[in-house]
């Protein structure tokens, strides 16, 4: 049976997210903050929604995909809202502790609750294959998964909210020491002359090796980041939230916090909106 969605955030992720479920027979009631991203999603059977509100009231479901736990807040919680017979599905990368405390604002509202990031990106999206973690109680996970099933086939339930997220801020960790390690090497190879390609043949058939390090290669080579997936704001933004919930179960974060110091000289140079492997410029230029 197809459901009435609430689809709040229509980013880098969630436009192609809401496309895909409009592709897939959904109706989607949409609101964005800058209501002309979207507007294109109306001519594919989209109903474009003058506030959060209006789109939250009109539908059984709720969907966010937004960049803050404070953009969540503001968008479900700051006008009077019956949740009752509603399910409230955050997509966006928040902290634990975060999610825990949404979930019982909506549940005292009467609503349902899930936490679900991703692993994935535009691509994956656009290919059926992106990868949902999901927090939730079992029958919500079971009533639902048919929904997340349409991103991707590969879902995952970590049990409880909080887990999904703590498992999505863990590999975040790693999609920004990864990167930070390898734009070192690189550097230091570059730097040196050594033969680049050499170089990665020997990683490759390594323990070392990690496919994004392939992935971000190219761009690091020809200085051009642009078209970006996952810009390097977004993933400052995630290491200051991943260095925060480490800290609190006293996880050394001394790593982390070179690694944002490294995060915030790229935004303020001028790389916030490009690629986040834009990391390497900082790296290689001493900064």
């Amino acid at each position: 049976m197809k459901r009435d969605i609430a689809f709040i955030g229509t980013g880098l992720l969630g436009y192609p997210m809401a496309e895909r479920l409009l592709q897939n027979g959904y109706n989607l009631n949409v609101f964005n903050r800058t209501t002309e991203k979207a507007v294109p999603l109306k001519k594919i059977g989209a109903q474009i929604a003058n506030s959060p509100y209006e789109a939250i009231i009109n539908s059984e479901m709720v969907i966010t995909v937004l960049t803050t736990f404070e953009a969540n807040v503001e968008t479900l919680l700051s006008d009077e809202i019956n949740y009752t017979g509603k399910t409230v599905i955050q997509m966006g990368t928040i902290g634990t502790d975060e999610n825990i405390e949404l979930m019982r604002k909506i549940n005292k509202l009467g609503g349902d609750y899930i936490e679900a990031p991703v692993l994935g990106s535009i691509p994956q999206i656009k290919s059926g294959t992106l990868i949902t973690l999901v927090g939730s109680a079992e029958n919500l996970y079971k009533k639902w998964l048919p929904l997340f099933n349409i991103f991707g086939n590969t879902v995952v339930h970590f049990g409880e909210v909080g887990k999904a997220s703590a498992a999505k801020l863990a590999y975040n960790q790693l999609i920004a020491t990864l990167t930070a390690a390898f734009s070192m090497s690189l550097g230091y190879v570059l730097s040196c002359e050594v033969d680049v390609q050499k170089f990665m043949t020997i990683l490759r058939e390594s323990a070392l090796y990690s496919p994004t390090f392939d992935k971000k290669l190219p761009k690091m080579l020809s200085g051009d980041f642009t078209n970006p997936n996952f810009p390097l704001k977004h993933l400052l933004k995630d290491v200051e939230i991943i260095q925060k919930d480490f800290a609190e179960k006293k996880i050394n974060t001394k790593i982390l916090e070179a690694i944002t110091e490294i995060l915030k000289k790229g935004t303020q140079s001028g790389d916030a909106d490009l690629d986040y492997s834009a990391i390497f410029n900082s790296i290689i230029n001493g900064n």
